[in-house]
């Protein structure tokens, strides 16, 4: 009886331990969804595209991006591309204004949002390649000059 109670209590903190390692190995496997179908956009509009740029700098700083504006010119209410697939709506962009926009507030045509990265992240962040403003949604679209980081977190 002895060597029973024995066996018993060695094999319960191991059953315990086991099914917590086992709940872990579940909840990590568990990833939040980067899509919300009623965030959803347009679709990029391939037909509008064109070679024209603007003295605008886009510069990558780790979950954000940074537009200065180095021109004599303001631009409101138009959208703002990244990689001919995400799209944020932004208000203005004053002459001379500097403006910070998180990664995170651009989505796609399905409600994907653009993977800025971060410490949390399970996969590699989007890298910033091409950045275009659209005045308006039958407009063509102008290139901003985008500054490649070297390293994206």
């Amino acid at each position: 009886m002895a060597r029973k109670r024995i066996l018993m209590k060695i094999s319960f903190p191991s059953a315990i331990s086991v099914s917590l390692c086992c709940m872990l190995i579940l909840l990590g496997g568990c990833e939040k969804k980067m899509y919300d179908s009623q965030l959803a956009t347009r679709s990029y509009p391939l037909t509008l595209h064109s070679t024209d740029t603007i003295d605008v700098q886009v510069f990558r700083d780790d979950q954000t991006i940074e537009l200065v504006n180095a021109t004599a010119r303001s631009y409101r209410d138009f959208d703002l591309w990244i990689n001919q697939r995400y799209m944020r709506h932004v208000d203005e962009l004053i002459a001379g204004q500097t403006l910070i926009i998180s990664l995170w507030d651009f989505y796609d045509e399905r409600g994907d949002r653009f993977n800025a990265g971060g410490f949390w992240r399970t996969r590699e962040p989007h890298r910033v390649r091409l950045v275009e403003i659209q005045p308006r949604a039958n407009l063509p679209l102008v290139g901003l000059v985008t500054i490649r980081a070297e390293d994206v977190n």
